[in-house]
């Protein structure tokens, strides 16, 4: 990537409306992507506002390549300190070892809504949290957010190309949207899933669709019994509905790891090549 092309690649982003984040790698190389930001944009659906987060490819400076997209919920915490709630994925250095292996794609980071996160991420009312606004939201991902980073950036929009993920309540409301839309989402990341929310009304919604076309599933075994037995009927019914495991399902359980933003990173490393197009599965 030359410094002309980067800045060429900038300078038509900005004219669409967005500006490079300064947020910065730890460890920044060649393949580390640039980080764009579009401020406050509108949900019509939602009736509010959020930045939008891009992370994306630094060969895209000077290809003419299609990309396939990760959209990523809780977007606050893969890449910045000052917004995370702990602390950040440092998503950057994880898409630049990624890409120097030859495994790229745009990530797309949408931040969570702060005290209205439950009722966003999930699409069940449960009597002590909350929740039930997930289909609102799957429309604000799919009508503003996807049609506007389609729109903008060189993805290749096809459903096999388009992967939904997050973790904990970023995870369920991925689960639901992947299932619920899988003519649009054909890959989900699905790392420590909040399965119990609303009861574990999810399971019992799952029975009664298709399993995602291709999915990771993860889990920390210091995440509680519960969590991990949870995870485990997530990943046995999946199978039970055809899912092969190591082919279109990866499945891990991570010893010692905890319900933490650096075993999701950790994770997501490892998840990425697996769930990317045209990829040999291992």
């Amino acid at each position: 990537m030359t410094r002309d092309g980067q800045a060429a690649s900038l300078l038509a982003m900005r004219a669409e409306g967005w500006a490079e984040s300064p947020v910065a790698s730890a460890t920044p190389t060649d393949t580390t992507p640039t980080l764009l930001v579009r401020r406050g944009v509108l949900s019509p659906q939602l009736r509010n506002y959020r930045d939008i987060l891009v992370a994306m490819p630094a060969s895209a400076a000077t290809g003419t390549r299609r990309y396939p997209v990760v959209y990523l919920q809780d977007g606050q915490n893969l890449f910045d300190d000052t917004t995370s709630y702990v602390e950040p994925w440092g998503l950057l250095d994880h898409l630049g070892r990624l890409a120097a292996a030859g495994h790229e794609a745009i990530v797309v980071g949408v931040p969570n809504s702060g005290r209205f996160r439950r009722y966003e991420y999930s699409p069940f009312r449960d009597i002590i949290h909350g929740g039930g606004g997930g289909d609102r939201y799957l429309a604000f991902l799919i009508e503003t957010v996807k049609a506007l980073v389609d729109r903008d950036f060189p993805t290749d929009p096809r459903p096999e190309a388009t992967i939904l993920g997050g973790s904990s309540l970023g995870a369920l409301i991925s689960t639901y949207g992947a299932c619920r839309h899988p003519d649009i989402f054909g890959g989900a990341l699905i790392q420590s899933p909040a399965l119990w929310f609303a009861d574990a009304a999810i399971l019992g919604w799952l029975a009664e669709r298709h399993r995602p076309a291709r999915v990771h599933l993860d889990v920390g075994t210091d995440e509680g019994e519960e969590a991990v037995e949870d995870v485990r009927r997530l990943r046995d019914l999946w199978v039970a509905q055809g899912a092969v495991p190591d082919a279109d399902l990866s499945y891990l359980e991570e010893e010692g790891a905890g319900h933490h933003e650096h075993a999701w990173a950790r994770r997501f490393e490892l998840a990425l090549p697996f769930l990317l197009p045209g990829k040999e599965r291992s």
